[in-house]
């Protein structure tokens, strides 16, 4: 019933304690309440005047106030809990995500993961505050009420007993049919997620090519899809939440027939008649309780399944073994026979790659979709771990690029920086958090995103990102420049296809903004657009893994090689002049 992770929780057997004490407390309370009830009642019913029923009255009211106030405790404890346990998954998840790097994000995507770490970790704390609390007090408190009855009418409690199992039986049948509806549910919203973001980033490159109406149908269709897995479970929660209901009602209204023939009979006496009578609806309470909110918290569980299945992906733990000494204008890379293959894959990613480079310098990478490049990116940034290698930076034998002291020397410009929901400075400083206004001023000014900020209302205090103003993605890499152009510490910049998503006109403007960033850094410079080359001081072309040619942009176009093939390719497919 309860998930086995619940317990790798930190402080989940001490709330589960402390929830148990709970339960039985308020089990306590329901029976000692509902005994001064039926003996107030049968007093006045058997003639005592109501001055003489102050004591019981009193102490009813004494029982169903500290009822009130150990729920009140109780959901006060959960809420601490439940927040404090969110937070420290929220934290765990994003942690996971910068250790694994690009590569989770192009496997799960990045709506997906967004969803996960707002709308998941909610839902995750919703289902902490409302599931543990139903278990403890469906497992306890029936049990509680049925000891006690069992003291005043054996017939009345096993009517009770007897009508607990069909309850179950219902709950699991239910359940498991409302959990297959929910994990549709999941998939669909998981979808739905990822297509709105993806969709949402490019929304101005799809109005330039006139395909945002396509798109439009495309989100309509998905939603669509979400609505009617939506209305499937919520069908199934009702029928579940009646069936509860129909076999509670029918149970009591059992019971206090063969309690209004045993006082006909004069079998039994009035007040434990009573007694039972009151306590027969509570009997049912937590388990109706349990089940209405069972469909409530799917979400909330099939989220922490999900968040839960990214912490624990294996992860390569970076080194600190090795001191690397800041990479300068005499530093030197050696990288020999790398081999990278991904686990369910029949043929490696990357095969026996090898090449070497000393100093400052632009190192372009080059090839056609899927051969490469990415991962490239990521081994050197350390997300990956190379199946085979001999790396060698300034004559230090390293087994990847894991180690601390290479990571702390790179900066990396993906395909789409993560603009998070704060302020335009806050967002460009967020890597380096003591940099002063006029540092931010001056490294916007470098990325060509003074005039832009102009613009803004607010300025640089214009709060961007989610729920805040939208940029185009041109302006995102921007910031994601300007993030860079204020950390001058950093030599080692990785570019994955920043450009990629960008129409020719904005690529074009940015490339000048870009290219300062460059100089004075080693530089590796993954993309496909073939005109960064003639930039770069080396180019490594890549064709299904494999490293097919190296050198200059001078020698491969006089090589009439892979690399001319590309270009003749690009040319005839773009009707672009090229410059050689």
């Amino acid at each position: 019933m309860i998930d086995k992770s619940l317990f790798q929780l930190k402080g989940f057997k001490g709330i589960m304690t402390f929830l148990t004490i709970m339960a039985i407390l308020q089990g306590v309370m329901i029976i000692f309440q509902a005994k001064y009830l039926a003996i107030t009642v049968t007093n006045l019913f058997n003639g005592e005047k109501l001055s003489l029923q102050l004591l019981p009255i009193l102490l009813f009211v004494t029982f169903y106030l500290a009822k009130q106030i150990i729920i009140l405790w109780r959901e006060k404890q959960m809420h601490t809990y439940a927040s404090h346990t969110g937070s420290m998954i929220r934290q765990k998840f994003t942690n996971k995500l910068f250790i694994l790097g690009p590569t989770i994000t192009e496997k799960e995507g990045t709506g997906h993961l967004v969803t996960m770490a707002l709308e998941g970790v909610s839902q995750l704390e919703t289902y902490l505050k409302l599931f543990l609390p139903k278990v403890m007090n469906m497992v306890i408190i029936p049990i509680m009420i049925f000891v006690y009855t069992l003291t005043l009418d054996v017939r009345s409690s096993i009517i009770l007993l007897l009508v607990l199992p069909t309850l179950l039986i219902f709950m699991v049948i239910l359940g498991i049919a409302a959990k297959k509806k929910a994990d549709t549910q999941y998939e669909s919203h998981q979808l739905l997620s990822n297509h709105f973001v993806d969709s949402l980033r490019g929304l101005e490159t799809l109005r330039l090519l006139g395909l945002s109406k396509r798109y439009d149908r495309n989100i309509q269709k998905v939603s669509e899809r979400y609505r009617k897995s939506t209305m499937g479970t919520l069908r199934f929660a009702f029928l579940s939440t009646f069936a509860l209901d129909f076999f509670s009602s029918l149970s009591v209204a059992i019971v206090a027939l063969f309690l209004g023939l045993g006082l006909i009979g004069e079998h039994m006496f009035l007040l434990p008649a009573l007694t039972v009578l009151i306590l027969a609806p509570e009997y049912f309470v937590p388990i109706r309780e349990f089940g209405t909110d069972y469909h409530a918290t799917l979400d909330g569980k099939n989220a922490f399944q999900a968040i839960s299945d990214v912490i624990n992906l294996p992860e390569k733990k970076q080194t600190n073994s090795t001191k690397l000494l800041c990479w300068n204008s005499e530093s030197k890379i050696d990288v020999e026979n790398l081999t990278f293959q991904h686990q369910d894959a029949h043929q490696p990613t990357l095969n026996n790659l090898s090449f070497s480079w000393k100093g400052y310098g632009k190192i372009g990478i080059i090839g056609a979709s899927g051969s490469g490049k990415s991962t490239l990116i990521n081994i050197l940034g350390g997300f990956s771990e190379p199946n085979s290698s001999r790396i060698r930076i300034n004559d230090i034998a390293l087994n990847d690029f894991s180690e601390t002291s290479w990571q702390e020397q790179l900066l990396y410009i993906p395909q789409h920086p993560y603009i998070f929901h704060n302020t335009v400075a806050n967002n460009i400083s967020f890597y380096t958090p003591d940099a002063s206004k006029a540092d931010i001023e001056k490294a916007s000014e470098r990325a060509g995103l003074s005039d832009v900020i102009a613009t803004l209302p607010n300025g640089y205090e214009e709060q961007i990102g989610e729920s805040g103003r939208i940029l185009s993605g041109g302006q995102e890499q921007r910031i994601a420049l300007a993030r860079a152009f204020l950390d001058d510490k950093r030599k080692i910049l990785l570019f994955d296809e920043p450009t990629a998503h960008l129409d020719i006109e904005t690529e074009w403007e940015l490339k000048s903004n870009m290219l300062p960033l460059l100089e004075n850094r080693l530089v590796f410079f993954a993309t496909h657009r073939l005109h960064w080359m003639m930039e770069m001081d080396q180019i490594i072309v890549l064709d299904h893994g494999e490293i097919v040619e190296i050198g200059t942009h001078e020698e491969l176009v006089a090589s009439k090689g892979h690399y001319h093939n590309l270009i003749q390719a690009q040319m005839h497919g773009t009707g672009e002049r090229h410059e050689q």
